[in-house]
């Protein structure tokens, strides 16, 4: 019996992570083109919109691949790490491995937050840009100098949202048994909506920090060539390039 739930419960999440990943590539293309044509002044309508996310969601799975290596071949450095860690600590004092133990925890932490910023970003550069995987990758952490601790704040204010959602839910939905079940139902459909509509708007901040970046680097893109190149995705996809798009590196 214990055996065939886990087996359950491994192959819910195997299908959970599965949706999850394919709506939020969608989601993704979706909004970075919606947001782009509002900064270009251009209609958007949902045919549009679905049009170009067809073109674009192999780019972002590339991308996302790229990003999974990356954050698979830091957790196993870390987790080697650890391991020394494990293997030294019999010969020098207890305080000195919790520090040290501390220590390796605060610089993991640090750079899981980075990846995580750079990720982001790259999955913007991937829609607008002629680069993914890992050219995009490079291409996100050269935009993101000098923006590194807005980016920083907006990442922690987004999962300070996740976690009291997540809170919310446990507390009325999972643990609420003095509530009745239309109550506990209504709840539920509550945290679902606020859980989607944060994922959306934080969808929504990574586009516009895109352009802060850009126009931080001095990289303003051109609104009318812009405009021209997401026309050209309702067509045949051909991503945006810095030669006709950007004025790269352009200094006041």
């Amino acid at each position: 019996m214990i055996t065939s739930e886990w087996i359950t419960f491994w192959l819910f999440k195997i299908a959970y992570f599965t949706f999850l990943l394919i709506f939020s590539l969608l989601s993704t293309s979706a909004v970075v083109y919606t947001i782009a044509c509002i900064y270009t002044a251009k209609e958007v309508t949902f045919k549009k919109v679905i049009s170009v996310v067809s073109k674009v969601w192999k780019r972002l799975m590339l991308t996302f691949l790229c990003t999974f290596a990356a954050f698979f071949a830091y957790n196993l450095i870390a987790l080697v790490f650890i391991i020394l860690w494990i293997i030294t600590i019999g010969g020098s004092g207890r305080n000195s491995g919790i520090i040290v133990l501390v220590i390796i925890a605060i610089f993991y932490f640090v750079g899981f937050v980075y990846l995580t910023l750079v990720w982001q970003l790259a999955s913007v550069v991937t829609v607008l840009e002629d680069c993914y995987g890992i050219k995009a990758m490079k291409k996100s952490k050269e935009l993101i100098k000098g923006k590194t601790f807005l980016s920083i704040v907006i990442f922690f204010m987004l999962n300070v949202s996740f976690i009291l959602i997540r809170l919310l839910f446990k507390k009325v939905v999972v643990n609420g048994w003095k509530l009745g079940s239309v109550d506990r139902t209504a709840y539920a459909i509550l945290c679902f909506l606020l859980l989607s509509g944060l994922f959306l708007f934080g969808l929504v901040l990574q586009t516009v920090l895109y352009f802060v970046c850009k126009s931080y680097h001095h990289e303003n893109i051109d609104k009318s060539a812009l405009a021209d190149h997401l026309e050209v995705y309702l067509g045949e996809y051909v991503p945006l390039t810095a030669k006709d798009v950007q004025m790269e590196q352009y200094q006041v």
